[in-house]
């Protein structure tokens, strides 16, 4: 009857033991399941964020352009500054 006790616990040990290996495999798995999933989503902002800021780029270059064009540039300093071209007698030639 001792014998079987001792063997039952060996055994009840075990048992024990590969349910432990088991669980803790079982979360490490589902650990980094999680991980990937939420680094999935960090990278889809990411990638969302990167697009919205090429978007708001491309339309800075276009008010850049905006505000550097010569017709702007001559309405603004005829109409605010009151400049104009200046007369062929105002002209001075440089050799």
């Amino acid at each position: 009857m001792e014998l079987k006790k001792g063997k039952k616990l060996k055994i009840t040990g075990l048992w024990i033991v590969m349910l432990c290996l088991f669980l803790g495999e079982l979360f490490f798995y589902t650990w980094c399941r999680v991980n990937n999933v939420r680094l999935g989503y960090e990278v889809a902002n990411e990638t969302e964020k990167q697009t919205k800021l090429i978007a708001y780029q491309e339309n800075l270059k276009i008010e850049l352009a905006r505000l550097k064009s010569p017709e702007r540039i001559a309405r603004i300093a005829t109409e605010q500054l009151g400049l104009s071209m200046p007369r062929a007698n105002q002209t001075i030639m440089i050799p």
